[in-house]
């Protein structure tokens, strides 16, 4: 078990915990972005259920449920950014669409976004359950279709139709239908999913970046954690330990995990996909991995700043700042688009999550809106990244503008 997850003490000591019967139902997952926190929570809901040895390959029916993350014992509630990861997938898949592992590998990215709308945590919260309805509904037929398709016999054609139906869906559902924080209802439907019994051996309960919870929501998880269910293992991930409420983490066991490099990410994506070909391990990786993380972080956050100065009618003119960002990113061939505009949106959910002031929360919405539309051009339909930034650069400038003023 836990094969997937590669140099990582926090795995080789949850594995002891297991064997010598010494683990606990709440745990804490914390470390850098791509340290291998969501995939180890998991492998461990798989090792929880499975009903033989909880070997790598085993094929009884709860693991093969739990590989197309569908498995009834299975809850993930978590704001995150599922984009660059999407996108990633679909190009690996385009790029050698006749390979399982990566249509897997595809396939699992969209379901790790769709799980968010689970009927679980929709059932009390029914003003998203209407606002995501009809595009939940595309994405799960769409879903089904990639599962049950033969790669042997349908033409390249029909696979990106349905690659391209796929992500669309995907990103017009991340755009409409989460929110930067889990609401309160959410963890309250939770709560109660973890107390009802098992449809295998036993549940397993995922929350993704807990440090972003509210406080109702905190104090909603704080009554479950305090008489956990005994068919239930709850584990929670973060960035930083401390970023987590004291009387949250004195309930749960920590498992901290470290930063691994490119080979060691390439090594991982190699140990699951065991059939994937370098040339689409090299997509995936080129595409979703923090490369150019010294590059990507500090233009973002230059980005925001010069843009915010041109909303002002001070510092940059915007031609100016347009021509640095696409010389400081080679037209984005250098940094990904995505990537990029995945950067400025995760500088700006950090600030709205803290301030107190309205006009940055609106700032959030705006870029959230007009950024995924963005990227859905560049990634999906293909057109020009740098001219999709000018065109972004100036309907931002406009909005903010109005905002601002």
């Amino acid at each position: 078990m836990f094969e997937n997850i590669i140099a990582q003490s926090a795995v080789d000591q949850l594995c002891t915990d297991i064997q010598n019967g010494s683990d606990v139902p709440s745990m804490l997952f914390f470390g850098p972005p791509f340290s291998g926190k969501s995939s180890a929570a998991l492998e461990l809901s798989r090792v929880y259920s499975c009903e033989d040895k909880a070997e790598w390959k085993c094929s009884c029916p709860s693991c093969e449920m739990h590989r197309i993350l569908s498995h009834d014992d299975l809850l993930l509630l978590g704001s995150r950014s599922f984009s660059a990861d999407i996108l990633a997938c679909k190009s690996s898949f385009l790029n050698n669409a006749q390979n399982q592992g990566v249509k897997l590998l595809f396939y699992r990215a969209l379901r790790k976004l769709q799980l968010r709308f689970s009927p679980v945590v929709l059932e009390n919260d029914s003003k998203t359950a209407k606002a995501v309805s009809s595009v939940l509904l595309s994405l799960d037929e769409g879903l089904n279709e990639l599962l049950t398709l033969d790669l042997k016999t349908c033409g390249q054609k029909d696979i990106e139709k349905l690659a391209n139906s796929l992500v669309k869906d995907a990103l017009k559902l991340e755009d409409e239908g989460l929110s930067d924080s889990i609401p309160v209802d959410h963890i309250r439907s939770a709560a109660y999913w973890c107390r009802l019994k098992p449809a295998g051996r036993r549940k397993t309960l995922i929350i993704e970046n807990a440090e972003y919870m509210s406080n109702a929501s905190l104090n909603s998880l704080l009554k479950l954690l305090e008489e956990p269910p005994e068919t239930v293992s709850i584990v929670l991930t973060a960035q930083r330990r401390e970023a987590i409420m004291e009387t949250i983490l004195s309930r749960l066991r920590p498992y901290r995990f470290l930063k691994r490099d490119a080979k060691g990410e390439k090594d991982v994506i190699r140990r699951v996909f065991q059939d994937i070909s370098d040339e689409s391990l090299s997509v995936y990786l080129e595409s979703f991995l923090q490369q150019n993380a010294e590059k990507l972080q500090p233009l973002a956050v230059w980005f925001i700043a010069s843009l915010k100065s041109c909303v002002q009618g001070r510092g940059e003119k915007s031609a100016a700042v347009i021509k640095e960002v696409l010389s400081k990113s080679n037209n984005f061939k250098d940094i990904s688009f995505s990537d990029f505009m995945k950067a400025n949106l995760d500088l700006l959910s950090g600030a709205a999550r803290t301030a107190k002031d309205y006009k940055i929360i609106a700032y959030n919405e705006l870029f959230r809106k007009y950024i995924n539309e963005a990227v859905s051009a560049v990634d999906v339909y293909n057109v020009n990244a740098d001219i999709i930034f000018e065109a972004l650069f100036y309907k931002l400038k406009t909005a903010l503008r109005r905002c601002h003023g």
